[in-house]
C-alpha cells in the first residue's frame, strides 16, 4: 500500500447511484438522477472546533460522531433516493391529495418509516436474534453457562458476527446494491488518492486502493468485536443481579441493558479506530486486516462516471472546509413552497443579497403571484429544478434580472444584461413626471438613456393620446443596442444618437430627461457587489460629488432647450437642493422643484426655463 503524504479528516459513505463526502464543515452529496446527470447537494454542520468543549473529550467525541453519523448519513441516503428514483411528471391522487390537505409528500412518510424501520432491523439483527440464540443455547448445554459466562458471551459475540456476515453476502444478491458498494469503493479511492498527494482525476482515482482505514465497514466489525467485551460485562453485572427469575423479563432486561451500553461501545471502537487509522506502520496491519477483509466485500471497482460522483462530492466537501463563503446547494427534488424559500433567503442572507429575490425567483418560476407565496404547496422535481437553476445563477452575485435577461419598468419589458444598468423602480417617477408635461407635438430629448427605459416607456404613454417625437442619447453604443432593441420589443419610436450628453444632438426640444450617473467615485467600491461588479461603472461614477453630469448639462442645456421648456432629471439621496442651487446659478432656470418618491427621498429635480 503506497504511503500517505496528506491527511485528510474528510470522509463518506455511498448513498443511491452516488457518494455522501463529509468535511468538518459541511457535508456534500453528489447523486446521478435518473437522466444521468450529477446533482450536488451541499449542506453546512457544526465543525468540531465549534462543539461545546464536552462533546470533544475522548470517548465523548465518539458516541457524538455516531450518533451524528447515523442520522446525517440516513438523510443523505434517503435525499439521494429522492433525485435517483425517478418521478412521474403527475403527481399520483394519494399524493396530490395529501399535498392538498396535508403539506406532506408520500416521500415525507416513506422517509420517516424506512429509519424507523432500518434502526429496528438493527436491533432485531444484531442484538435480539444473538441474545435469543444464546440463550436457547444456554438452556439446551448447561455448560455453556449463564450470561456472566466467557463462553455465553463469546457465541453471543460469535452470533453477531456471522449475522454480519451473513448480512453482507445476502446484499450481494442484489444488483442495485452491488452498484452501491461500487460506489463506496469509489469513495474509498477519491479519499485515498488525495491522501496519496496525487491530483483528483478519474484516471488517478482509478489507480488508488479501494481500502482505508477510517471505513465504516470496519468501525463495524470494531463494534461487534469490542462489544463481545463491554457486554460480557453487562451480562456480568446482569448475572450478580440474580435478575427477576422470570425468562421473559429476565431476556427484556438484557437486551435493554445492552442498547444502553451501545454507546460506551461506539466510543471505545470509535477511538480505536482514530488510532490505526494515524499509521500506516506494519505492526499495526494485523490489527487493521479483518476490516480490510471486510472491505473486500463491501466495496467494487468503480467506473468512471461513478469516480466523478466521488470526486464532485470530495471537492465540495473540502472546499466548504477551505471557504467559509462556499455557498450551500440544494437537489432539485419534490419539497414544501415554505422549505425552498427558508432555504434560499438564508443562503442569500448570508451572501448580502435581497431576501426579496428569493419571492422573485418563487414567483416567476411558479407563474403565480407573490402575494400567493404564503400558501403552502408542493414544488414538484421539474419546478424545483428551474427555481434552482436561478437561485444558483444569482448566488454568483449576479442581478437577478441579468440573470432572466429582461426587467419590468413601468409596466414595459424590458432586456437588460452587464451592457446597461437595470431600471429601478424610483425612475418610474421621472417617466411619470414626463408623460404629464408633454404636449401633443412636443419634443423630447433623454440624456444618458442607457437601455432606454425612461424614452420608451415616455413614448409608449405618450404615444396613446399625443403625438411627440422622442431622441434618445448615450455615449455607449452597447448600451445604445440594447436601448433600440427595447424599442422594437415595444413598439416605440424613439430616434437614438450616440452622444456624450449634447455632442452630436441637433434641435432644440420641450423636455430633456436625465437618470445620469451619481454616485460619488469613492463610494462605488462599497456598493453592494452585484451593483459594484456587474453594472457598468460608467453608468454609476459621476465624480468626486456624484454632480458632474448635472454642472455639465447645466452648461449647455440653454442651447437645446426652448423657451417654456423644462428639464426633469433624476438624483441621489441628499443631491436635490445642490442640483437647484447648480440650475440656478450656471443655467439661470427660471424655477425648479422637488418630487419626492414612496421613501420620503427628493429624488426627482424640476427645473424650468
Amino acid at each position: 500500500m503506497r504511503k500517505k503524504t496528506q491527511r485528510t479528516y474528510i470522509g463518506g459513505q455511498a448513498v443511491i447511484q452516488g457518494v455522501m463526502m463529509r468535511s468538518k464543515s459541511g457535508m456534500a452529496t453528489c447523486v446521478r438522477d435518473d437522466s444521468g446527470e450529477m446533482q450536488l447537494e451541499a449542506k453546512r454542520i457544526t465543525p468540531p472546533e465549534k462543539q461545546k468543549k464536552w462533546m470533544r473529550f475522548p470517548f465523548i467525541r465518539g458516541v457524538v460522531s455516531f450518533v451524528s453519523s447515523l442520522v446525517l448519513g440516513m438523510k443523505s441516503l434517503m435525499r439521494s433516493s429522492e433525485v435517483a428514483v425517478s418521478d412521474d411528471e403527475e403527481p399520483s391522487k394519494l399524493s396530490q391529495w395529501m399535498a392538498d390537505h396535508w403539506k406532506i409528500s408520500v416521500g415525507d412518510i416513506l422517509t420517516t418509516v424506512s429509519t424507523v424501520l432500518g434502526v429496528a432491523i438493527a436491533v432485531v439483527l444484531f442484538l435480539f436474534l444473538p441474545n435469543y440464540f444464546t440463550a436457547l443455547i444456554s438452556d439446551a448445554a448447561p455448560a455453556v453457562g449463564g450470561a456472566g459466562s466467557t463462553w455465553y458471551n463469546l457465541i453471543e459475540g460469535g452470533f453477531r458476527l456471522v449475522i454480519f456476515l451473513l448480512y453482507i453476502l445476502f446484499t450481494l444478491i442484489f444488483a442495485s446494491l452491488r452498484e452501491t458498494y461500487q460506489y463506496h469503493g469509489a469513495e474509498h479511492k477519491t479519499i485515498n488518492c488525495y491522501e496519496y498527494g496525487d491530483e483528483l482525476t478519474v484516471e488517478n482515482v482509478k489507480k488508488a486502493s479501494r481500502m482505508h482505514d477510517r471505513c465504516g465497514t470496519t468501525f463495524i466489525f470494531l463494534v461487534l468485536v469490542i462489544s463481545i467485551f463491554v457486554f460480557a460485562l453487562a451480562n456480568w453485572l446482569l448475572a450478580m443481579t440474580g435478575m427477576t427469575g422470570l425468562r421473559w423479563a429476565d431476556f427484556l432486561i438484557s437486551l435493554l441493558v445492552k442498547l444502553l451500553f451501545l454507546p460506551v461501545v461506539a466510543a471505545i471502537s470509535y477511538e480505536i479506530l482514530r488510532l490505526l487509522s494515524k499509521t500506516d506502520s506494519v505492526l499495526v496491519l494485523p490489527l487493521k486486516a479483518p476490516g480490510y477483509l471486510m472491505q473486500m466485500l463491501t466495496t467494487r471497482e468503480p467506473d468512471d462516471k461513478m469516480i466523478e460522483c466521488a470526486i464532485c462530492a470530495f471537492q465540495k466537501a473540502k472546499e466548504m472546509d477551505d471557504d467559509p463563503d462556499s455557498p450551500e446547494k440544494t437537489f432539485a427534488t419534490e419539497c414544501k413552497l415554505s422549505e425552498l424559500l427558508s432555504m434560499m433567503k438564508k443562503s442569500f442572507a448570508e451572501r448580502g443579497i435581497d431576501a426579496s429575490d428569493a419571492e422573485w425567483i418563487a414567483s416567476l418560476e411558479l407563474k403565480i403571484p407573490r402575494s400567493a407565496l404564503s400558501e403552502e404547496r408542493l414544488v414538484t422535481r421539474k419546478e424545483c429544478k428551474s427555481i434552482l437553476d436561478i437561485f444558483e445563477q444569482r448566488m454568483t452575485g449576479r442581478p437577478l434580472w441579468y440573470v432572466y435577461g429582461t426587467a419590468e419598468f413601468y409596466g414595459y419589458s424590458f432586456k437588460v444584461d452587464e451592457r446597461v444598468l437595470i431600471p429601478r423602480p424610483e425612475t418610474e417617477i421621472l417617466v411619470r413626471q414626463a408623460v404629464a408635461s408633454l404636449r401633443s407635438g412636443d419634443s423630447m430629448l433623454d440624456l444618458c438613456t442607457g437601455c432606454g427605459a425612461v424614452a420608451v416607456a415616455v413614448a409608449c404613454e405618450a404615444a396613446k393620446d399625443k403625438s411627440v417625437t422622442v431622441v434618445a442619447s448615450d455615449i455607449s453604443e452597447d448600451a445604445l443596442e440594447v436601448a433600440r432593441e427595447n424599442a422594437r420589443i415595444n413598439k416605440a419610436n424613439v430616434t437614438f444618437v450616440q452622444a456624450d450628453l449634447f455632442s452630436g444632438v441637433r434641435g432644440r426640444f420641450n423636455l430633456i430627461t436625465a437618470n445620469p450617473p451619481y454616485i460619488c467615485s469613492a463610494e462605488i467600491a462599497s456598493l453592494p457587489k452585484d451593483v459594484r461588479e456587474f453594472e457598468p461603472h460608467l453608468a454609476l461614477d459621476g465624480g468626486v460629488d456624484g454632480l458632474d453630469y448635472y454642472r455639465r448639462i447645466a452648461e449647455k442645456i440653454n442651447r437645446y432647450i426652448v423657451r417654456g421648456g423644462m428639464c426633469i432629471l433624476e438624483c441621489g439621496e441628499g443631491q436635490a437642493q445642490e442640483i437647484i442651487r447648480i440650475f440656478r446659478t450656471v443655467a439661470r432656470c427660471d424655477f425648479a422643484m422637488v418630487v419626492r418618491d414612496l421613501a420620503g427621498v427628493e429624488r426627482i429635480v424640476k427645473i424650468g426655463f
